[in-house]
């Protein structure tokens, strides 16, 4: 079974591509294979439903809350929830979930998921730095439509010639965080990219592939490839392994009976971010 990780733009260009990672796993160790870039959504979703068997991790939310689905009186299953959403603008995501947040108290702006704390993660909702709600406004549409299995939210119609693809909800940061705490490792910024960054990622590198993690995993790199990591300063790269380590927990779960691929019993509109449940256990 391959692996992949995506680190997601909802906006890809060749200066700021779709990063996926692809490698496998065996015995707890995890395999960089290579590393793919899109600069368009369309070649991503032609990539996407390609004749491949994957389970793969995916940087972007596959959800939103519950709270902001009800108060706006749009569909609570999540298959028609997410085709309204895709039918909207992205001028009327922006002005509709400002609404919502104008007539909300100060620190209480944003509707959360269940997931966003035990991930330390943005609400789905939020539309700026970063924006994760057009993330998942140019994305899910691309996995539905490609008949790609997403564990607790959809299962689509089978097709006999259709192989297995599963994807999950994952976030970087998370496991990011576990080994290098805080420390700011990535920036798109230029002036940003500095010799304390630069050394972060090594610091994170070198933790995954010690194996560092509660996951269990040791990353397998050639010295190309951990050149490679280092050199993009804009973390992407890094990003879409770190969702790679997080896919093969997932499908080390599956492999060990879990139908769910370790996610936990959740909301079936809101989703969640895989490994997340790991954070208090």
């Amino acid at each position: 079974m391959n692996l992949i990780g995506c680190d997601f733009s909802s906006s890809p260009t060749k200066r700021k591509p779709i990063v996926v990672a692809v490698g496998h796993a065996k015995a707890g160790r995890v395999q960089l294979q290579s590393l793919l870039r899109f600069d368009t959504l369309v070649s991503f979703a032609d990539w996407l439903k390609l004749p491949q068997t994957w389970v793969g991790g995916f940087d972007l939310p596959f959800g939103l809350s519950r709270e902001l689905v009800e108060y706006l009186r749009w569909p609570t299953d999540w298959l028609p929830c997410m085709q309204h959403y895709a039918a909207l603008s992205r001028a009327e995501i922006r002005d509709t979930f400002k609404a919502f947040c104008d007539a909300r108290p100060v620190g209480g702006k944003f509707a959360h998921r269940a997931t966003d704390a035990p991930a330390g993660s943005s609400p789905s909702m939020k539309w700026v730095n970063p924006p994760v709600a057009y993330m998942l406004h140019a994305g899910v549409p691309l996995l539905i439509e490609a008949g790609i299995t997403l564990p607790r939210l959809h299962v689509p119609a089978a097709e006999p010639s259709q192989p297995l693809r599963i994807a999950l909800e994952a976030y970087p940061g998370l496991l990011a965080r576990e080994l290098i705490g805080n420390t700011s490792y990535k920036s798109d910024d230029k002036a940003k990219q500095t010799p304390e960054r630069l050394i972060a990622r090594k610091q994170l590198l070198q933790a995954l592939e010690v194996g560092q993690t509660r996951l269990g995993l040791r990353l397998k790199l050639t010295h190309a490839q951990h050149d490679t990591l280092v050199d993009d300063a804009s973390g992407d790269s890094l990003d879409a392994v770190l969702c790679m380590v997080q896919a093969a927990w997932a499908q080390a779960q599956h492999e060990a009976g879990h139908a769910q691929y370790g996610l936990p019993e959740c909301d079936p509109l809101e989703g969640w971010i895989v490994t997340a449940s790991l954070i208090n256990s």
